[in-house]
């Protein structure tokens, strides 16, 4: 057991620290997604006129927001699930049962990690570009870059990394617990917090 907590506690400081940086960041994409999304209908409705980039740039921070909040849901337990057969079971079947579920959702993670790169971001697709979306250098002087389309790709991609570290993670947590050692865990931040209950 203390070569686990040994790998679970390093594992644990690294997927609080970038899920605090993914945190700060999709608060920004949903802000500036917001002020785009508030501005593209003001144009559109005021001036009968919009800047045709606002609704590419809402939705590049929407999945920026969506890959970078998703493990941080996870982590915290706000994700839907199903616990009543974990609740009915006795306590160390339905760890089991957790260990089991979480080796399934790591076998998808794997699984989505080798499409997302392979099928979205290093494709011909990928590889295209935004049709309205730029980086305006030419007020600097340069030419205005158009947005790859692997950016935006990229941040579903990132998401199932950060989301397989996490699921590791508790992974690691639910072995530590299966072999006695629940007590020397740390508690997870604002764990079922975000239950639906």
């Amino acid at each position: 057991m203390p070569v686990l907590l040994g790998v679970l506690w390093p594992l644990e400081r690294l997927n609080g620290f970038l899920l605090m940086i993914g945190r700060i960041a999709a608060v920004v994409a949903l802000a500036v997604m917001v002020v785009l999304i508030l501005g593209q209908v003001f144009f559109r409705y005021v001036l009968n006129d919009a800047p045709n980039w606002t609704e590419e740039a809402a939705r590049f921070g929407m999945l920026w927001m969506t890959g970078l909040m998703a493990p941080v849901a996870y982590r915290r337990g706000g994700f839907v699930s199903i616990d009543m057969l974990g609740r009915f079971l006795p306590r160390l079947a339905a760890a089991l049962l957790s260990l089991v579920l979480l080796s399934i959702t790591m076998w998808v993670l794997l699984i989505l990690w080798e499409r997302g790169l392979n099928n979205h971001i290093d494709t011909m697709s990928g590889r295209g570009r935004l049709p309205a979306l730029r980086l305006p250098l030419d007020l600097l002087g340069g030419d205005s870059l158009r947005f790859r389309n692997w950016w935006m790709f990229a941040s579903l991609w990132v998401g199932i990394n950060l989301l397989i570290l996490v699921n590791l993670e508790l992974m690691l947590r639910q072995i530590v617990t299966l072999l006695g050692g629940a007590d020397r865990l740390r508690p997870l931040p604002d764990t079922n917090a975000l239950s639906a209950e």
